[in-house]
């Protein structure tokens, strides 16, 4: 089979279809056929050697997926620890999960990795109640634009950030109440303008050290700061006085080095709550840029210029 082999090369990324010989499932495991795959920021940092596979995964990149079961020919999305960048992929029974009649099958892979990751964070990290407010950032990264849908979806009012002000209008359309631009904005002080001091019951942040501090200051009693990224910054100051008077929670969070049971729960879970609300046209996967073979080096370089919005996704059939 064929897969992406891509290499880090002066500011760039050097693509190249590169042959293997096609996985053959484990027990638990079924085949698919990949119509499609996700580029997801994780790929970037595998490829400069930051973020290794899980033992026993496939070191081919790529962490979402959608195509055909071998066997029987059905639609399915995946949810891979790696292997998705590849015209074959051996995926777990249980992170597999239906695609969208509603939706095209390329699309379709834009849907594993983001709304995982917004439904793992938000409901099963965090808690999530409807009538909460939410706090979003990095809001027009495929996570984020998920994120909002999402949490508009369970019934949140969102805010949400960028720091691109072509990038505010996604926000908007994804459904923000109050869409910020960084550093134009002060988060914080816009927030509380807005919805008043202590109002934010979950922050979703892939930001870390450089956002925590306004973070915890807009946070509700019994709020929760889920970081899932540190895009600006690994350390950070805390003022552990007001985590204590607001009973906050600060929570680290990974979705790749789940185990298979723990991600098959959660594939159960999400397509019993969020599944359906694709095919009721109440979330959509945004997408920034569908791209052949030929040109999936281009994914991956705009993934790192941070100028897309939405989903870059690389066509395989």
């Amino acid at each position: 089979m064929r897969y992406l082999d891509v290499a880090e090369r002066d500011g760039g990324y050097v693509v190249q279809l590169a042959e293997r010989e096609t996985p053959r499932p484990a027990p638990g495991e079924v085949l698919v056929r990949v119509a499609a795959s996700g580029v997801n920021r994780a790929d970037l940092s595998q490829i400069a050697g930051r973020y290794p596979p899980p033992p026993g995964e496939s070191d081919i990149l790529g962490l979402e997926l959608s195509g055909h079961v071998v066997d029987s020919g059905v639609p399915v999305c995946a949810l891979v620890a790696g292997g998705g960048h590849a015209e074959f992929a051996a995926v777990p029974e249980g992170q597999l999960f239906p695609a969208p009649p509603s939706m095209d099958l390329v699309t379709a892979a834009g849907i594993p990795e983001a709304y995982l990751t917004a439904f793992v964070n938000l409901v099963a990290t965090a808690g999530f109640e409807p009538g909460k407010r939410v706090l979003v950032h990095a809001g027009a990264s495929g996570v984020g634009l998920a994120a909002i849908e999402l949490a508009r979806y369970l019934g949140a009012e969102v805010a949400a950030t960028t720091r691109s002000p072509e990038k505010v209008a996604a926000l908007t359309n994804a459904g923000a109440a109050l869409a910020l631009l960084t550093p134009r904005d002060n988060v914080a002080a816009a927030i509380e303008g807005a919805w008043g001091p202590n109002a934010v019951d979950v922050v979703l942040d892939p930001i870390g050290g450089s956002a925590l501090e306004q973070n915890l200051r807009v946070l509700a009693t019994g709020g929760r700061i889920v970081v899932i990224a540190t895009m600006g910054g690994a350390r950070s100051e805390i003022d552990l006085a007001l985590l204590m008077r607001k009973r906050a929670a600060l929570v680290g969070s990974t979705l790749r080095a789940r185990s298979r049971a723990e991600k098959a729960r959660l594939v159960s879970r999400f397509r019993t709550e969020v599944l359906p609300g694709f095919d009721a046209g109440r979330l959509h996967v945004a997408v920034d840029s569908v791209y052949t073979l030929a040109r999936a080096g281009e994914a991956f370089q705009r993934m790192r210029d941070n100028k897309s919005s939405g989903k870059l996704l690389i066509a395989w059939a």
